[in-house]
């Protein structure tokens, strides 16, 4: 992740307020107006940040859009997973699995696909794990909400 966006990302995550303004966050990180707007353009397209706009407002406000930021995060890259699983598995079929680069994509591959079925239980167990730690500070529609 570049530098700024991830400094971006920090500050939303590690500050209190729900969303911001790109002047707040640039005030905020003590930096340019022009630094922020390609941080959050990179943000919102990756997903790590959602963009608003209150009804009669004149600038976006950016927030993350989930009590549980890491599930919701997890979960978007699923479709990024099955999208690395195509791929692979085209790449698999053109290449000779005898040579070392066939070999590393087919590794590659397996890893993908591995990672992709054990998602749904990882993240029950964090569900379950998150419970354990935080209890009552959970928000009741965040524990099931992405389920």
């Amino acid at each position: 992740m570049p530098r700024m966006s991830a400094r971006v990302f920090a500050f939303v995550l590690a500050d209190d307020a729900e969303h911001y303004s790109a002047q707040e966050l640039a005030q905020g990180l003590r930096v340019s107006p022009a630094a922020i707007s390609g941080a959050v353009r990179h943000l919102v397209r990756i997903g790590l940040l959602g963009r608003e706009r209150e009804p009669g407002a004149r600038q976006d406000t950016f927030r993350v859009y989930d009590d549980d930021v890491w599930y919701a995060i997890t979960m978007q890259r699923r479709e990024a997973l099955d999208r690395s699983v195509r791929f692979l598995g085209e790449g698999v079929d053109l290449l000779d699995q005898a040579r070392p680069g066939g070999r590393r994509v087919r590794e590659t591959l397996e890893y993908y696909r591995f990672m992709r079925a054990e998602l749904p239980e990882t993240m029950r167990r964090w569900k379950e794990r998150r419970r354990e730690l935080f209890g009552d500070e959970i928000a009741p529609d965040a524990v099931g909400s992405h389920g």
